[in-house]
Parts: structure tokens; C-alpha cells; sequence
């Protein structure tokens, strides 16, 4: 038997009459006809008695009629909530996010679906890229925003969306480096440096541009998962925050002589082979408008 089948016997149970509702199910009377003879094949017993012009439910048709509306009422509760989870309307999506691009995406993300999508549960998970990979395996986790150059290739992950930012160092305004028009390695090491847990890929380039002692192992004093902590410090005191420039538009990027031409790589992640929460679309909308310098 099919849903259809069943829609045909609703109708011919609302109205008693095979004209009647061929008519309002777009068919001819012979075609429902069929569609009702092979159910009640299929059932083995008869769902109608023909009296006259009416059609009137057997014992048997009545106990069948429940049951298919109750079938019937199930689908297409079903189909509604897949066009919800499409149209981000209902369902859940459950995001991991690294610290630099949870700075940039967390905030906005969360306000774009309690204004937009407020149906939707929305889970947000912040921590280190390992522990994060770790929950995406273990399917506690739809997708991942992370700093690509931290993440371990996997046949089993998928990279998608990649978004450069430009990293720098910063400092509060009225901060005695912000008046120099060329700021050396080692004036900045006068200082506390706050940053996020780097990769090893942007300790390379410390090094490259400034010597050994930018090694974010022996340079960095000040060290969280969280930007807007360390944000808020720099802003109240003379620490010196090495971050991506657009987490902190209101501090002042110094002028590092050589300057670091280093560039952050947020990508997001999913697994290879899973379908992705509906969600996830508008996500990627929110990185390409908000994750630029």
C-alpha cells in the first residue's frame, strides 16, 4: 500500500462518493476506483459497502481509516519538518568553534538566529581544535570553524570555506608604542604579549620575521581561548595583543618594523560522506560577510 492509496481512501470516506472525490484528487473515476480495489486486495478484505450511489466504511474500513489518517497526518508532519529544517525553521544545529573565529562569528551567529530562525536550537561549543575534531567524530558536533593551519589533514574531514584575516599586533590607544612610526620585536617584548594558543605554522613566521625569541613558547605571557578576554585586557592595561586585526577594530595596530606579514586561515569543517544540518548555509553567509579584514 502507499500514502497515496491511503489520501484516496480519506477522501472517499469523507465524501461517500467516487465521483465526488475523483474530482477533488484530480483523477478520473476509474483511476480511484483501481487505487481502492487494490488496497482492499492488498488488505484482503472489502473497505466499502456499495449501497446505491453512497459508498459507506465496512467495520474493517473504519478501523483502517483511523489508522491512515494517523499514517498520513505522520508524513506529512514529516515532509513539513524537512522544509523547516531546510528553510532553518525548526530542528537543531550544534557548532564548534576555535578562538579566533569564535571572536569574529559567535555573537553574530547566535544573534542572526535568534532574530531569523528562532525556532531552531542552536548549540555553540568553544575549545582547541583537537578536542573540537574529537566531537565532530563523535557526532556531538555538526561542523567545526577552526584555524585550518591547526588542523590535522584527515581522510575523514572535510575542509570547506576557507577565510583569510590578516594577523598584527595591537595595543590600547595612548599606549607609548602606539606613538612610534616603527616598532622592533624587542620594544614589544617590554611588554606582556596576550594571544590565543598558536599553530605552528604562525610560530614559523614569528621567527622568520623576528628571531627565535618570538617563539609564541617563549614571547607570549598572556595566554587564553578566548580573544574577547584577552581583548578587554589589552584594552585596560599595556599588554600587547597578537591577534587577527578585525577582532579588535577599536585597538591600535602597530607599525612593526620588519612588518608580519602573517595571515590567519579559518576554514570550516565537516565530515566527509554525512549529510550537512540545513543550517550550516547559513553559517557559511555569516563567514563570507563578517570573516574579512
Amino acid at each position: 500500500m502507499t500514502l497515496v492509496q491511503l489520501r484516496h481512501l480519506i477522501s472517499l470516506a469523507r465524501t461517500g462518493s467516487f465521483s465526488k472525490s475523483a474530482q477533488a484528487l484530480h483523477l478520473t473515476q476509474p483511476a480511484l476506483s483501481r487505487s481502492i480495489r487494490a488496497l482492499e486486495d492488498e488488505l484482503g478484505m472489502p473497505l466499502f459497502d456499495r449501497v446505491g450511489r453512497s459508498n459507506e466504511l465496512t467495520a474493517f474500513g473504519r478501523e483502517v481509516l483511523d489508522r491512515s489518517r494517523h499514517l498520513v497526518s505522520e508524513a506529512d508532519e514529516l515532509r513539513d519538518s524537512g522544509r523547516r529544517l531546510r528553510e532553518g525553521e525548526g530542528g537543531a544545529v550544534r557548532i564548534g568553534m576555535g578562538s579566533g573565529p569564535g571572536a569574529m562569528l559567535m555573537t553574530p551567529f547566535l544573534m542572526h538566529m535568534a532574530k531569523h530562525h528562532p525556532r531552531m536550537r542552536v548549540a555553540v561549543a568553544r575549545g582547541g581544535t583537537d578536542l573540537l575534531v574529537q566531537s565532530l567524530r563523535e557526532r556531538t558536533l555538526d561542523a567545526l570553524v577552526v584555524d585550518a593551519r591547526s588542523l590535522k589533514p584527515a581522510p575523514d574531514l572535510e575542509l570547506g570555506l576557507v577565510r583569510e584575516m590578516r594577523g598584527t599586533f595591537l595595543c590600547r590607544r595612548g599606549h607609548p608604542l602606539a606613538r612610534l612610526r616603527a616598532v622592533a620585536f624587542e620594544a614589544v617584548q617590554r611588554y606582556p604579549i596576550a594571544s590565543t594558543p598558536l599553530s605552528d605554522e604562525v610560530a614559523r613566521t614569528l621567527v622568520e620575521a623576528y628571531g627565535p625569541q618570538a617563539h609564541p613558547a617563549h614571547c607570549v605571557t598572556l595566554q587564553c581561548e578566548e580573544v574577547p578576554s584577552l581583548v578587554e585586557v589589552v584594552r585596560q592595561s599595556d599588554a600587547v595583543l597578537l591577534a587577527i586585526r578585525a577582532a579588535a577594530p577599536d585597538l591600535v595596530e602597530l607599525k612593526m618594523n620588519p612588518p608580519l606579514n602573517g595571515v590567519a586561515r579559518f576554514g570550516l569543517v565537516t565530515l566527509r560522506r554525512r549529510t550537512e544540518a540545513p543550517a550550516l548555509v547559513i553559517l557559511r553567509t555569516l563567514m563570507q560577510a563578517l570573516m574579512r579584514d
